[in-house]
């Protein structure tokens, strides 16, 4: 396993533990029996496990689908991925031309807003959106931001630094 796909994976199984605990509460009722409990934590944790998966996919190959972007010489913008209700299909988001000249915090906003009617119609069950930017001025560290969210409510942001040497991405 790659080093950045491994960062990903790690970091969306912290998120899917913390789901999990918040998410038992109202999915248990104090008089439903030992058995129902159970069946209710296992069904809990196939579920988040199934969505983390898709999560570290679709981060995974949207992040490598990005990363010509991040070699190149000119302003690196905003770029999203979604995952279609099959579960497996990615699919990259395009503005058709409507993003042309807008600043990149304007494109940033105008995916989320693309993936918020997707997602509303039912059309995928993950989604996420990839910017970079420099960490500090006169610092050669970049980050990549990734925005992620799946239907089942688990979501996150990470940053990740990187550097461009040799023509090739070091990652952290």
């Amino acid at each position: 396993m790659c080093r950045f796909k491994r960062f990903v994976h790690t970091s969306i199984l912290g998120i899917g533990l913390v789901f999990s605990v918040s998410m038992l509460s109202p999915v248990v009722h104090a008089n439903d029996s030992a058995t129902d409990e159970e069946s209710a934590k296992k069904e809990l944790a196939f579920i988040l496990t199934a969505a983390r998966e898709q999560l570290v996919n679709l981060v995974t190959e949207a992040t490598e689908e990005y990363e010509p972007d991040l070699l190149g010489s000119a302003e690196v913008m905003p770029a999203a991925w979604m995952l279609m209700k099959d579960g497996e299909t990615v699919k990259r988001i395009n503005m058709d031309g409507q993003a042309v000249g807008a600043p990149p915090s304007v494109e940033l906003l105008m995916y989320r807003a693309a993936v918020k009617s997707i997602a509303q119609r039912k059309q995928i069950v993950a989604a996420a959106i990839l910017y970079a930017g420099q960490i500090h001025e006169g610092d050669e560290t970049k980050a990549l931001v990734i925005e992620h969210e799946h239907m089942v409510g688990v979501s996150g942001h990470k940053v990740v630094g990187y550097e461009v040497e040799g023509g090739e991405i070091v990652w952290g």
